[in-house]
């Protein structure tokens, strides 16, 4: 049955998205572990608001305009940004923001904690920094233990910051090394005079195995939420856990083994993910999408794809971060029950 929407679109089922929240945030619950959710998947307030209402204790963002429009509404009081932030009109767009809520960040490098200490020397109250540490992924972090404790003392040393803990968005299926650097790490610092009260971790692929790197004080997730392909694939969640999806129509069947639908490259983005085509078509196990340009996805199968012109599609993409900062709104749903337009209040804020 075909739904009664223009096509491309975003849909999310409330439902499952909300089932989603519950089932995670009663595993930290049960393992004594602090949830801060990322808000890059969804980036939409109403969520980050269930989020907290469930028992989330603030939430996580990366930029700056990214956090404003999650506490634009006043539901949200306390925010990690988790990137290093550069420049005097970022640090001084930080420090407003710190007026509104609870606010903490990270920092790599002494470069980054000096210009935000520039910008905090004077504030009432000192800025907490984590250090982020390069735990095995290879993104941004301090290389080394030793590292980590120098930054620490730096921060410490600075006007205007407090040093708050340790920050990593440790590799997959690598508890047990990232402990042992962590606890290197939280050692070295705690021989001096500082404490680390707070030592954040996270990522959607390990997320039920969180609970074996039992140092972290809590865990920094987005995805979940959610839910996608690639997590599928890792054996993380099922297809029916999967909150958002996009609906297609096919507009093309040149051929009875190839079909072409409406969402290309702008809708479903080019996001492999290690996996072999652009999302997996609900009930259609046989269907690959082999190929996105901007406007058109290319559907094949080794037999008939029994499609026709005008047939919707729901599929679930590789990656469903990228997709959802695609469109200005998403289509909400609580099953099959149509609720309406959302927009998307954090798309596209990169700054």
């Amino acid at each position: 049955m075909n739904l009664p929407l223009d096509t491309p679109a975003v849909l999310v089922d409330l439902d499952i998205a909300e089932a989603n929240v519950r089932a995670f945030q009663s595993y930290c619950d049960s393992h004594g572990l602090q949830l801060r959710p990322h808000i890059k998947t969804h980036k939409l307030p109403r969520l980050a608001k269930f989020q907290v209402q469930q028992g989330a204790i603030g939430i996580t963002c990366q930029k700056i305009t990214e956090a404003e429009a999650m506490v634009a509404n006043g539901d949200i009081h306390d925010v990690l940004l988790t990137y290093n932030i550069l420049g005097r009109e970022k640090v001084a767009r930080l420090r407003a923001l710190s007026d509104r809520v609870r606010l903490s960040v990270v920092a790599d490098n002494i470069t980054v904690a000096q210009g935000l200490s520039d910008g905090f020397a004077d504030a009432a109250t000192p800025l907490p920094v984590l250090v982020e540490c390069n735990t095995g992924a290879d993104r941004c972090g301090v290389a080394t233990p030793a590292a980590a404790a120098a930054l620490a003392q730096a921060i410490k040393d600075l006007p205007g910051l407090q040093f708050a803990g340790l920050m990593t968005y440790p590799p997959a299926g690598a508890a047990t090394a990232v402990t042992t650097w962590l606890a290197e790490a939280k050692d070295l610092i705690e021989t001096t005079d500082l404490t680390v009260d707070v030592i954040s971790s996270g990522g959607s692929p390990d997320m039920w195995r969180a609970h074996e790197m039992p140092m972290a004080t809590e865990y920094r997730i987005g995805t979940y939420i959610y839910n996608d392909r690639s997590l599928v694939t890792r054996g993380t969640c099922q297809w029916s856990d999967c909150a958002l999806t996009v609906l297609a129509t096919v507009v093309s069947t040149p051929t009875e083994t190839r079909a072409v639908i409406d969402a290309g490259s702008k809708v479903l983005t080019s996001d492999l993910l290690g996996l072999d085509g652009f999302g997996h078509v609900l009930g259609h196990p046989d269907l690959t999408i082999d190929q996105l340009s901007e406007e058109h996805g290319r559907i094949v199968s080794d037999a008939p794809t029994g499609l026709s012109v005008g047939d919707q599609l729901r599929i679930v993409p590789n990656h469903a971060c990228v997709v959802a900062n695609m469109l200005e709104h998403v289509t909400l749903l609580r099953g099959d029950k149509i609720l309406g337009p959302e927009p998307v209040a954090a798309r596209g804020q990169v700054w």
